[in-house]
């Protein structure tokens, strides 16, 4: 019997060779991990101080090399053609990862070399042969697509992959879009860190992303300067800081601070109260830095009488009128209350220095300290230039209408002046239910004594929503560094939301601000945001429509039913929208909420608040339409348009809340409604 030759091993294909190269370089970034993890600090460090430092910084890049196992570590690969500079092959991902002799199997997204993969384009190739996109199921790489971008034979088509990546389920928080950024937002992500830019962005723009990434960018490009001056977040509110807090963790980025305005300011004074909308709003105007200003100046006295200095037998006297005119320069320089007091006795006791060289002696900068503290100058400080609380002169100002009306007198008029006066005076600071808009006032305050300390880069997104005296907060946390401002203006909600980004620029302190605006939708479906889109003339006239670029058939259904039935059919339709993949939101006016809460729990469906992570078992959420502002689901079912418009202040801002509920669905929306449509809507 004649043997029978072996079946050779069948050659690998390009999806079996990109599958052992994903397995590499997750094996490559273990091995770094593990790298950092062994590090012996023992005989490095000097002391216990050191040794706490370089132990947080070990922690933090053990964190920070994390393979997450359900987020692909590469998902695209750039074959640059043989005669460039560049040359070779590149794998595009989240982080750097190198092999064991230092030489990169993934390239970190933000590195100069993978702007291409962004960027390149038929027309403009940028030197790379084939652009390839990687498709994953969890964590294992399903699929690829090629584009070969200087080959004239090859048809332009739209990638398949981007639009699947695009239009996959959302269940959990908010994921990164490293993988599907668009040519026009990778230009925002990758701006400079020393302008300042404002990006107008409709519903599905991806604008929160590409501000989330631009700080990923930026911590990248500037690691050392940023890590010096710090980072910060803001948000609306916290359910939507629980809903993007992942994504720059995902980046490797874990030190980015986030907060509310409510967080920045609440550290004054305790928030317990609430103001109307009528004193909400002049509490929140601009003029209002004025008022403060005036008030805070006012505590500074002219002197009448002279500062006498004894040292041993000398007795120096400075003339009553001199002091004075210390007193009158250091206003005019107009610099923080609290420097100017301690500017105030060195440069009296330089006046002693001055009549002592005068009288033959040699002081020199101990001697101008000794007479800077000595009792005679410190009571004359204390009389001319009083310390000042600012919550205390905040009180003051909302409780004592002489007060008030001697600061705000051409500034606020009658009628403004007494919406913000306390109907009930507190008797102190403690005892007083400071409002939000009340803490931002204290904040001012706090700022005209001593300057707020500045962070190199803040992103603020929903920026529509915040008042002047907002704006004024969040720019003196960056009064030396820089900002992305991020923002719809017709989705403003509030009474005192942003009629145009010049003003609101202006009062955040960047009137310079480079303003892009992002009109090409990637989330939600075109059938959905041309619906909403009737509102758009309404609420923000001559603001451009956002094109969507996703055609999903039968994504919008409107259902009129009676009142009797409208409960059931609402749960009748997230059920439905419960048997496709993926999270669902519930979004009804907040009056309409303890209703759906009882409904739900009846019919025994398990749902979640805004800002709590969905789980395979349960994906449905429960929204007031006043929280929905930035979240996004993949099935939205809207209870009763008309009590969403109803349950705000005035009809405008009713629409615009009902814009924002309109546009958070990215696969599928189904209005539910009792009552008729408002007739904006109903075109």
């Amino acid at each position: 019997m004649s043997a029978t030759a072996p079946t050779p091993d069948p050659v690998p294909g390009p999806l079996d060779r990109e599958r052992a190269h994903l397995a590499a370089s997750r094996a490559a970034l273990r091995a770094m991990r593990e790298d950092v993890e062994a590090l012996d600090i023992r005989d490095v460090t000097a002391n216990w101080v050191n040794a706490a430092v370089l132990e947080r910084q070990i922690e933090d890049r053990v964190k920070a090399l994390a393979d997450l196992a359900h987020t692909p570590l590469f998902f695209g690969r750039l074959d640059y053609l043989p005669t460039t500079q560049e040359g070779g092959r590149f794998y595009i991902g989240r982080r750097h990862v190198h092999d064991a002799q230092g030489d990169p199997m993934v390239i970190d997204w933000r590195a100069p070399v993978s702007q291409p993969f962004y960027r390149a384009s038929r027309r403009d190739p940028r030197d790379v042969r084939l652009r390839r996109r990687f498709g994953y199921t969890g964590g294992d790489l399903t699929a690829y697509e090629d584009e070969h971008l200087t080959d004239p034979a090859e048809a332009e088509t739209v990638s398949r992959l981007l639009q699947q990546e695009i239009e996959r389920p959302r269940v959990g928080p908010m994921r990164d879009i490293v993988a599907t950024i668009q040519p026009e937002q990778d230009e925002i992500v990758r701006g400079g860190l020393s302008g300042t830019v404002c990006v107008q962005g409709g519903p599905g723009t991806g604008k929160t992303a590409v501000g989330l990434h631009r700080v990923a960018y930026l911590l990248y490009a500037h690691r050392e300067r940023l890590a010096r001056t710090g980072t910060l977040v803001i948000g609306p509110n916290r359910s939507f800081l629980r809903y993007i807090e992942q994504v720059l963790p995902a980046l490797g980025e874990l030190e980015v601070r986030q907060a509310t305005v409510d967080d920045l300011v609440g550290g004054h004074v305790e928030v317990r109260g609430a103001d109307d909308p009528a004193a909400a709003v002049v509490k929140g105007d601009a003029r209002m830095a004025e008022v403060l200003r005036r008030a805070v100046r006012s505590h500074v006295t002219l002197p009448t009488e002279p500062v006498i200095v004894v040292r041993g037998s000398r007795r120096w006297r400075v003339p009553a009128y001199e002091v004075e005119e210390i007193v009158t320069e250091l206003l005019a320089r107009d610099i923080r209350y609290g420097a100017a007091r301690e500017a105030l006795p060195q440069r009296i006791a330089h006046a002693v220095l001055v009549r002592m060289e005068a009288a033959g002696e040699a002081p020199d900068d101990r001697v101008q300290d000794q007479v800077a503290r000595n009792a005679a100058v410190k009571a004359a400080v204390k009389a001319i230039w009083p310390p000042v609380d600012p919550a205390k002169l905040v009180l003051r100002l909302l409780s004592d209408p002489a007060f008030l009306a001697e600061h705000a007198d051409g500034v606020l008029d009658e009628d403004e002046r007494k919406a913000v006066l306390w109907a009930r005076p507190p008797r102190s600071v403690r005892s007083a239910r400071w409002s939000p808009a009340d803490a931002v006032l204290v904040d001012e305050a706090a700022d005209l004594v001593a300057r707020t300390p500045s962070l190199g880069h803040v992103v603020l997104d929903e920026a529509q929503d915040l008042s002047p005296m907002q704006y004024r907060a969040v720019g003196r946390r960056c009064s030396t560094g820089s900002a992305t401002v991020l923002g719809d203006l017709a989705q403003g909600t509030t009474p005192w939301a942003t009629r145009g980004w010049a003003e609101a620029l202006a009062h955040l302190g960047k009137p310079d601000a480079l303003v892009e605006e992002l009109t090409a939708g990637f989330r939600v479906p075109r059938e959905v945001i041309a619906y909403a889109s009737r509102l758009l003339p309404h609420i923000a006239p001559g603001l451009a429509e956002v094109r969507s670029v996703r055609e999903n058939p039968g994504s919008l259904e409107v259902r009129g039913v009676a009142a009797e039935r409208r409960d059931a059919e609402v749960l009748g339709a997230c059920a439905a929208f419960l048997r496709e993949e993926g999270s669902v939101g519930l979004i009804a006016a907040d009056p309409r909420v303890p209703a759906l809460e009882e409904a739900l729990r009846a019919a025994g469906v398990p749902f979640l608040s805004p800002g709590e992570e969905t789980t395979p078992d349960v994906r449905l959420t429960l929204v007031p339409a006043s929280l929905a502002k930035g979240l996004e689901y993949d099935y939205v079912v809207l209870d009763e348009p008309s009590a969403v418009v109803a349950a705000e202040p005035d009809d405008r801002m009713g629409l615009r809340r009902l814009y924002v509920a309109l546009t958070r669905a990215v696969s599928g929306l189904k209005v539910v409604h009792a009552a008729p449509l408002p007739e904006q809507l109903a075109g």
